[in-house]
């Protein structure tokens, strides 16, 4: 079971960068928005030992910080 995080901590990671590359077409307020909520995700799991609540909860959290840094 504990080879089971790191496997999908790297999932996460391939699915956020892959993600990443539909950002062509967003505005800077929304790739900074996806880019927080990705950040926020791992900072989540990786704080609470790959938690789900921890990651939604570091995504929506990271997400929010993103979206107000880039406020003009």
């Amino acid at each position: 079971m504990n080879h089971i995080k790191p496997l999908i901590t790297i999932v996460a990671i391939a699915a956020l960068l892959l993600g990443l590359t539909a950002c062509s077409g967003m505005s800077r307020q929304d790739r900074n928005t996806a880019i927080g909520a990705g950040a926020g995700a791992v900072g989540g799991s990786v704080l609470t030992g790959g938690s789900a609540i921890g990651t939604v909860g570091g995504a929506a959290v990271g997400g929010v910080i993103g979206h107000e840094v880039s406020k003009p």
